[in-house]
């Protein structure tokens, strides 16, 4: 049984692809009862990468885990008035769909709430409905493009370059989560239900100007929205004698620590504090690349241990299901199914009494 500190919690959930999805395998960790709806058809993503079964493809099988399965056909009078008998003991109803076809089929925030006035109802939208975009569609490629991803990869690359992530589906998914518990929050001290809106390029908009927002916030601007470090065309892993490190050798207490202990013959006036070194931080980064090559991997990371300055080698993620430290956390949970076990990158959280748990594979609902 599921005891998170969700438990108790049933999610009605009618989302597709990852965004939503991933949202609500989050709650589901944490212990909510989360009833997937599916069309007949299934969700796309069931058929997007490889699984031991047809239907249940990898990236499916991970960020529907823990839900109960049910298939309903909206477009039916039986299917929705199955869909409206969920909802009257929902605490939440989420769903991805464009709001003229949810509200087409029945279930806009009106016509949900007059069933179950204290529901949280969480729409996942690619483009908020206040903005002339709202009824366009809505990938993870178009919405990297859109706020600005490509474009700070063509500054590092000279090649405008979508992250090898779906970070916008998932930096999404994150912020629906947030959202929609933030308003069981609130309905928890209340007693009120409510509507939340989270949008994918909104999101994403936000999520970028958290740095690159930089001159451009100031009236009248003071430079470009970009955040000069990140779009340094030398800040990538340093190549060593052998192989590569990252190593963030950057503020004051870190950088003085490796003048100290290396002693690089460039090292100059001009790199006496970190406000002077981000004057011009792409040729600091292109020195230090060039002091990099003279020692092993395996030796700057002795070094820059016994200095505490930050620093990895670089990894595959077929190496994260063996890192020492990941299997030491306990992140990953193996878990018995129809299709033989299954390795889940679980719960990223710790909780000293209502920790969440990785409860097994998408399972038929009731």
């Amino acid at each position: 049984m599921a005891s998170g500190p969700l438990n108790g919690i049933r999610v009605v959930d009618l989302t597709a692809m990852v965004m939503g999805p991933y949202c609500t395998q989050i709650m589901a960790d944490m212990g909510a009862d989360v009833i997937k709806i599916e069309p007949p058809q299934g969700d796309n993503t069931r058929y997007i990468s490889v699984g031991p079964a047809p239907g249940m493809s990898g990236v499916f099988v991970n960020v529907n885990r823990g839900k109960r399965s049910v298939v309903i056909d909206l477009r039916t009078d039986a299917g929705k008035a199955a869909m409206r008998t969920l909802i009257e003991g929902a605490d939440v109803f989420i769903h991805s769909m464009r709001s003229k076809a949810i509200a087409k089929l029945g279930f806009s925030y009106q016509d949900v709430a007059a069933i179950n006035p204290a529901i949280v109802y969480t729409n996942c939208y690619g483009y908020g409905r206040r903005g002339p975009k709202r009824d366009r569609p809505a990938y993870d490629d178009t919405i990297q493009a859109e706020c600005g991803i490509p474009f700070v990869q063509q500054q590092l690359t000279g090649e405008a370059d979508f992250v090898g992530t779906i970070i916008a589906d998932k930096v999404a998914g994150l912020t629906a989560v947030y959202a929609t518990t933030m308003a069981l929050f609130h309905r928890e001290r209340t007693g009120e239900g409510q509507e939340v809106e989270v949008a994918m390029f909104e999101t994403m908009a936000a999520f970028m100007l958290v740095e690159h927002a930089n001159g451009a916030m100031f009236d009248p601007p003071l430079g470009p929205a970009v955040y000069p470090r990140t779009v340094a065309p030398n800040r990538r892993p340093y190549r060593t004698s052998d192989g590569f490190i990252a190593a963030l050798i950057y503020n004051d207490k870190h950088w003085n620590a490796f003048v100290n202990a290396v002693k690089p013959a460039w090292v100059n006036e001009s790199h006496a504090t970190l406000e002077m070194r981000s004057r011009d931080i792409d040729s600091v980064y292109g020195l230090l690349a060039e002091t990099m090559k003279e020692r092993t991997t395996a030796e700057w990371l002795a070094l820059f241990d016994e200095l505490e300055i930050p620093a990895a080698p670089l990894n595959s993620p077929d190496a994260l299901f063996d890192d020492p430290h990941l299997s030491a956390a306990g992140l990953f949970q193996t878990v018995d199914t129809p299709h033989g076990p299954v390795r889940f990158p679980g719960v990223p959280t710790w909780f000293s009494r209502t920790p969440g748990a990785v409860t097994g594979p998408l399972r038929p609902g009731r």
